[in-house]
């Protein structure tokens, strides 16, 4: 209790001070003549306003804490001291002290109205800083697998959003392009494949060498030898070896940008290889500081607080993962000079993660209370029998395969509600591509990322409860209800300027109330990387939006006829607002609607 109070009084004289710099800046606007003048003015004052009445709040709950007040009588205060504004109908209090705050009407209509104008828009949360974004991470010479989907779809999802906040943000896909498994293969190829200098085998073909080459290293000393060999030889940039590593770059390159062109995924490359030249800085500057260790022939730095030292030498001389990870981390601290930094890596990556940044704290280069680095951890995707999801064979399911069948059941679904007889053919195959992608990736995102998830087909594409299927259903039958009354985009956008939107009936208010949440569930999501409640939102939107159309005609026709007899326009709006909602919250999620469906 002691500690809050001392924490609340630090925190009124910080808030005086405030008000007298601002004071102090109106009142020298007032002397140089610029009063009228000056665009800061009003601001200056609107603060000034803020910071008195928070101060005011603060010293209530400072006295309350002191003298133990009852919680109604804090709350009876609060009300008495809130200042009149646009936003408040009302206020009540409830029970022991709870305060409901009701909005007005007025000003729901205003911001629905600014919406359909403006566009669905955030503050410029983001202006002027810098995210960078660690996601996806495939391994060269190794096809990407469904272990891969969670970071790709998540970390996708993740750059949308902070790129729509106002963020610079850069998409970093930190490919396993180095290290000794390439010394093995290369090694290998010479004995399997000849052609290894001019080109590269396929990914198929390259992942089973890789299998070989791995067995070989494993028992023949001989082949052992030559791997090494062939690593140092890649370290200094030996032509014929750089060659043959840029050949098996590239074809793993052109595979892995089939599964992110379906996907819609933009990344820039920057693999493990990229750090190599900052490494023995990296190790010097640790040794100069005086954190390094030397234990059996490695050298090792122990971070305070985490259970596991780093290993930033191997005993033959050698980096580690350790080493890469934190030349990554200093690279993007100081030359890309990033705000935040997000690494979108499974749990089992935790300790690793966090050991990596306590390290870089320890050293001097961030401090987090200026900048944010975080590990946005996923649970693993679990088959139908809840164990890590296997072919039948017990293989890892190869990721492209995964979006093959899932075009396949997409197209399935779609014929079995005999959509081919009414779309063309163009709009069977957006359906397709829309339902497919769209359900893997939903069913990704609409969990928590924390937990395992099952992976199942069937209930992605059931077009019932909270699924992909469901919502870009729903959306289709909004955008249609306008079409079908004949109601064109340039009507709609005329209709918004000059008509005001009605929130008399309870669903149109609750609609209504709903569809400007989006902002502050964006806002959540920024603070705290859940992605599942973006999902969450937009179901509760559009079932919010079906009871408002079961309860509110929006377009009245003739019975017998079909003839549109009356359009209620102000609903038709709210109808347009929920879609535009839903529109931009689909596209942070990677998700692309089609029109029919």
């Amino acid at each position: 209790m002691d500690g809050l109070v001392a924490q609340c009084s630090a925190r009124l004289l910080q808030q005086e001070k405030e008000i007298k710099s601002l004071t102090a800046e109106i009142d020298q606007l007032k002397n140089c003549g610029c009063l009228e003048a000056s665009p800061n003015l009003e601001q200056l004052r609107e603060e000034n306003l803020k910071l008195k009445y928070r101060l005011n709040i603060l010293r209530k709950m400072l006295k309350s804490k002191e003298q133990k007040v009852n919680p109604r009588e804090i709350a009876e205060n609060i009300t008495k001291h809130l200042p009149g504004n646009e936003c408040i109908e009302k206020v009540e209090i409830a029970g022991p002290g709870f305060i409901n705050v009701h909005l007005r009407k007025d000003f729901v209509s205003e911001q629905l109205t600014s919406l359909l104008v403006n566009g669905v828009q955030l503050p410029a949360l983001g202006e002027n800083k810098k995210v960078v974004v660690d996601f996806s991470s495939p391994n060269i010479a190794k096809e990407m697998h469904v272990g891969h989907l969670r970071s790709t779809i998540i970390g996708e999802s993740m750059c949308r959003l902070f790129e729509f906040a106002g963020y610079d943000v850069l998409r970093l896909n930190h490919l396993g392009d180095w290290g000794t498994q390439f010394g093995m293969l290369i090694a290998h190829l010479q004995d399997k494949f000849p052609d290894y200098l001019t080109v590269s085998p396929p990914i198929g073909d390259l992942q089973a060498f890789y299998k070989e080459s791995k067995k070989r290293f494993d028992t023949e000393e001989e082949f052992k030898k030559r791997a090494y060999q062939c690593v140092v030889l890649l370290q200094s940039k030996n032509p014929d070896i750089t060659k043959a590593w840029k050949l098996i770059c590239d074809v793993s390159r052109q595979e892995f940008n089939k599964i992110y062109d379906a996907l819609d995924i933009s990344l820039i490359e920057r693999g493990e290889s990229f750090y190599q030249d900052r490494m023995n800085d990296i190790v010097k500057e640790f040794e100069d500081r005086g954190f390094v260790q030397v234990d059996d022939g490695r050298k090792i730095v122990f971070v305070p607080g985490c259970s596991i030292p780093l290993t930033i030498v191997k005993s033959d001389g050698g980096y580690t993962y350790d080493t890469s990870d934190l030349a990554a981390i200093k690279q993007r601290l100081f030359e890309e000079k990033a705000d935040m930094i997000i690494y979108v890596v499974d749990n089992g990556q935790s300790v690793h993660l966090q050991t990596i940044f306590a390290a870089a704290q320890m050293i001097g280069w961030y401090d987090p209370k200026v900048t944010r680095v975080s590990h946005a951890g996923f649970g693993v995707v679990l088959g139908e029998d809840k164990k890590k999801f296997k072919t039948r064979s017990g293989e890892t399911v190869r990721l492209i395969d995964l979006l093959e069948e899932g075009l396949k059941r997409s197209m399935d679904k779609l014929r079995e509600k005999e959509r081919d007889k009414v779309l063309t053919a163009e709009e069977l195959k957006a359906a397709q591509t829309s339902v497919a992608y769209g359900c893997i990736k939903y069913a990704d995102l609409s969990h928590n990322r924390l937990n395992d998830y099952i992976f199942s087909f069937d209930k992605m594409l059931d077009d019932r409860g909270n699924t992909a299927a469901y919502l870009l259903y729903a959306f289709t039958r909004i955008r249609s209800i306008a079409r079908l009354a004949n109601i064109d985009e340039e009507m709609l956008q005329k209709a918004a300027r000059e008509t005001k939107i009605i929130l008399d009936h309870e669903k149109e208010w609750k609609l209504g109330r709903c569809i400007l949440r989006f902002p502050e569930i964006l806002q959540k999501i920024l603070d705290d990387l859940f992605l599942h409640t973006l999902c969450d939102y937009i179901y509760e939107l559009a079932t919010t939006f079906t009871e408002f159309y079961d309860s509110c005609y929006c377009v009245e026709k003739d019975r017998q006829t079909g003839k549109v007899l009356k359009v209620n326009m102000w609903r038709m709006l709210l109808c347009e607002a929920v879609a535009a909602v839903m529109a931009k919250g689909f596209d942070i999620l990677g998700i692309k609607p089609v029109q029919r469906m």
